[in-house]
């Protein structure tokens, strides 16, 4: 198992920007990527955007141009910058480290975007 520990949620206003971040322990050799979904009240988790091993990125269409995924190799830790947030954007974010013998969930950080 990896342990994920995710932290930077946090109320902000329409327009503004928060970061995201989602710390690995545990079997870390063994990830193939990593990731962050969301989950919106009453609805269901939605993937946001993915970082591989080699560094490929990848997202969303609803949050391209606007979120950026990274990561410190050094710190085993994952980032998620979210820049001209929306009201949309409000929800759990979630940190997912895919391995070989399945996929690892943090316990989920709340972002909320007022209007």
């Amino acid at each position: 198992q990896v342990p994920l520990v995710e932290s930077g949620g946090g109320l902000v206003q329409a327009g503004g920007s928060l970061r995201l971040s989602c710390a690995a322990s545990g079997s870390i050799f063994s990830i193939r990527a990593m990731g962050w979904y969301r989950q919106a009240p009453g609805k269901q988790r939605e993937w946001v955007a993915t970082i591989t091993r080699g560094g490929t990125t990848d997202y969303a269409g609803s949050v391209k141009g606007r979120f950026t995924i990274s990561r410190d190799n050094a710190k085993n830790t994952v980032y998620l910058q979210m820049n001209s947030l929306k009201p949309e954007d409000t929800g759990v974010y979630y940190c997912s480290a895919d391995r070989p013998l399945g996929t690892d969930w943090g316990q989920g950080t709340q972002v909320t975007v007022s209007s």
